[in-house]
């Protein structure tokens, strides 16, 4: 996939088809390689001299023959200009993934470009590197006129075979470049594997509105589900319907979904969980156990910092049928608090001053409400299990019962269910923080809902499914040695096995990584047994500013960047670049990251094995502009309902209490150049990159 000056000797970069060329038929003729004959011998010997005997094995053999054969029409990526300019837009995410969709599991292929002999290509790896922008990478600005197309493909020009210059450090940057900004970046050398690797650039757009940026990664991981699991679905919501089902034990989690949300199973169910000593565990239900319902509680607990950790500092625990509370306690936490975490827990220094119930007295308290066969019901509740160093195998979540409006694996708030299915407003305490008797009767309410309703209700019915089920199911030519679909592996930063769809009916391998170094070493680790493998290096988003630092492995790294572009957190990125700067500064973190992303290209481009497409997606642009407005934009909102909240006081009492009216000055203030702003800013923010090409 190395380019050269001579267009004809770079088969393996996408093309541009032309107008004239674009009217051939786009279904390039392929044939099909038939495999040698077996014969009786499992090796055939070939003389090398008169002493020595070289012995190769008849499968080495017949590989060779199909790969002189696949060689002979190798694969390539073609851009369709025509169609390209028929779109309103650049071509968006879910564009990017019905083309990985065609490549790995043989659905229709995409009408803006044409992969030319797709059979032959033998693996799929796909990267997604937010930060490269055209400005990093040097590359020629889009066209504003009128009469040109801003969303067809960028000739990317070809590197220099004389030396580079000698790149500057980041001490001699002229001092009207910010050390951090795509500029400085550019400066210190770019990615120029980009360049060496690949013809053109062309341009995406990331799912949104005009006011926000969606999910670039989870527009990627889902797609439309096919004609005939649309089908098969609407069947089984027809035959739940008319059954009338009204036992809860129907919502009960499977085990491989207890597994994915990361759930404490107890031991005799799984064996994926270490049980520390202070944990206690559900004991397994009897085989003759009796028939009558089971008992079902719905339990929420709030938790504050301490020196160790976080901690429980409150459970509630309501009865179902009746919805009576039967326990609700504050507990001590065993180490120092050093925060209660108050805007979220409500708890507060008074409240814990006389209290002397420990965790210890609330599992023994549990031991005795707490059957084998019992039903626990939370949002979210394998938070609440290790808040009560609980293991139970019998457990609701009205997070997974619940859709996102946006689907899976986006996890619904429970503020946002309690308000939309029931029609009225929790956890509005504000600083004063949530109240679990609340929350917990909220969960109480949603399960009556739903078994009142039926197994539709609560439910966005998109028809979107992990493009992994599709690939499992597909019968593409790419499958792993058991059959079925092509093996996919993901690796990603913190715990992409729960993010990306994975499942029981979407399996696949996911390698958890903390920086992009591991990242590339995941890849390099699973690249050989599986057929499609997805990866992200955030180094260079990191070091840019995009990012603010993750905490933790299991959170979830924001695409979209709080409002925070500070020091401290330009401190903290630097932490994500696998070599540590020789100088704490912003600059030093960009220069290394720039260098350490274009290696590590390098590294992953040489491991692949011919004939494997190679994509990289930068996502997106810088968001930080979009997210400082988006922030402001909602400041002013939160502040302007306040205010409607409170149009009962009479301004007279108002200003007698205040003595004088300043509100005015103090409150946010957003303008109709504000949403012109902000609308400006979401365009800019949505732009990205793609990449394509085939390794030779």
């Amino acid at each position: 996939m190395k380019r050269s000056s001579s267009p004809s000797s770079s088969p393996n970069t996408p093309q541009v088809l032309t107008k004239r060329q674009r009217k051939t038929p786009l279904v390039s003729e392929t044939k099909t390689i038939p495999e040698a004959e077996e014969s009786g011998d499992d090796q055939v010997g070939v003389v090398v001299d008169a002493q020595w005997e070289r012995v190769e094995k008849r499968k080495a053999k017949k590989k060779k023959k199909l790969d002189t054969k696949l060689d002979v029409n190798p694969p390539r990526f073609l851009y369709s200009n025509p169609e390209i300019k028929k779109r309103k837009e650049a071509v968006g995410i879910s564009d990017v993934r019905d083309l990985v969709l065609h490549i790995i599991a043989d659905t229709p292929p995409p009408s803006w470009i044409r992969v030319q002999n797709q059979p032959n290509i033998q693996k799929l790896v796909v990267l997604l590197v937010p930060g490269l922008t055209s400005t990093v990478l040097s590359l020629p600005p889009l066209p504003t006129s009128a009469t040109e197309n801003p969303n067809l493909p960028i000739p990317i020009p070809l590197p220099s075979d004389s030396p580079p210059s000698t790149q500057p450090a980041p001490s001699d940057l002229p001092s009207s470049i910010d050390p951090r900004s795509e500029e400085a970046a550019a400066l210190y050398g770019g990615v120029p594997f980009i360049a060496r690797t690949f013809s053109h650039a062309c341009p995406t757009f990331a799912p949104g509105d005009t006011i926000r940026m969606h999910s670039v990664l989870n527009t990627f991981f889902q797609a439309p589900v096919s004609g005939e699991e649309k089908k098969r679905r609407l069947q089984e919501r027809i035959a739940a319907e008319r059954t009338g089902n009204k036992d809860p034990s129907q919502y009960l989690l499977t085990v491989e979904q207890m597994i994915e949300n990361d759930y404490p199973i107890p031991s005799y169910l799984a064996d994926v969980f270490e049980k520390p000593d202070s944990w206690i565990e559900t004991p397994q239900v009897a085989p003759n156990a009796g028939s009558s319902p089971p008992p079902l509680y719905a339990i929420d607990c709030e938790m504050c910092l301490t020196e160790e950790g976080k901690a429980l500092t409150r459970v509630c625990i309501i009865e179902f049928v009746t919805s009576k509370v039967v326990f609700d306690k504050l507990v001590k936490p065993p180490s120092p608090i050093t925060d209660y975490l108050t805007r979220f827990s409500g708890i507060t220094e008074a409240a814990l001053e006389d209290v002397t119930t420990t965790l210890a007295d609330v599992q023994d308290y549990l031991r005795t409400l707490i059957t084998p066969s019992t039903i626990l019901l939370g949002h979210s509740l394998e938070s609440d299990l290790r808040a009560l160093q609980l293991s139970h195998p019998h457990c609701i979540d009205t997070a997974l019962l619940f859709h996102h409006p946006r689907g899976r694996p986006l996890k619904p708030g429970l503020a946002w269910l309690t308000r939309r299915w029931l029609g009225r407003t929790i956890q509005d305490r504000g600083p004063g923080g949530h109240d679990p008797e609340e929350d917990a009767r909220a969960c109480v309410d949603l399960l009556k809902a739903k078994l009142k309703n039926g197994p539709g209700y609560g439910e966005f019915r998109t028809d979107y499914e992990p493009i992994i089920a599709r690939i499992t199911r597909s019968h593409s030519r790419l499958r792993g040695p058991g059959g079925g679909g092509a093996r996919v592996a993901i690796v990603d930063h913190g715990n992409p096995g729960v993010w990306h769809g994975t499942s029981a009916a979407a399996p696949a391998t996911t390698v958890s990584c903390t920086n992009d170094a591991e990242v590339v070493d995941g890849v390099l680790r699973v690249l050989d047994a599986h057929e499609f493998v997805f990866a992200r290096l955030m180094g260079l988003a990191d070091a840019l500013g995009w990012v603010t630092p993750k905490v933790g492995v299991d959170a979830i790294p924001p695409e979209v960047p709080d409002n925070s572009s500070s020091a401290a957190a330009a401190a903290e990125n630097a932490n994500h670049t696998n070599t540590p700067p020789p100088l704490s500064s912003p600059g030093n973190v960009l220069f290394n990251a720039v260098k350490d992303l274009n290696a590590h290209l390098t590294t992953l481009h040489a491991a692949l094995s011919p004939r494997t497409a190679f994509l990289i997606l930068s996502g997106h642009s810088d968001p930080r502009s979009m997210s400082a407005l988006a922030a402001r934009r909602a400041e002013y909102q939160t502040a302007n309902q306040k205010n409607q909240n409170s149009s009962s006081l009479s301004s007279t009492a108002t200003a007698t209490a205040a003595g004088t009216d300043d509100s005015s000055a103090q409150s946010p203030r957003w303008s109709t150049a504000d949403d012109r702003a902000l609308e400006e800013a979401v365009i800019r923010a949505r732009m990205g990159l793609l990449f394509v090409g085939i390794k030779a």
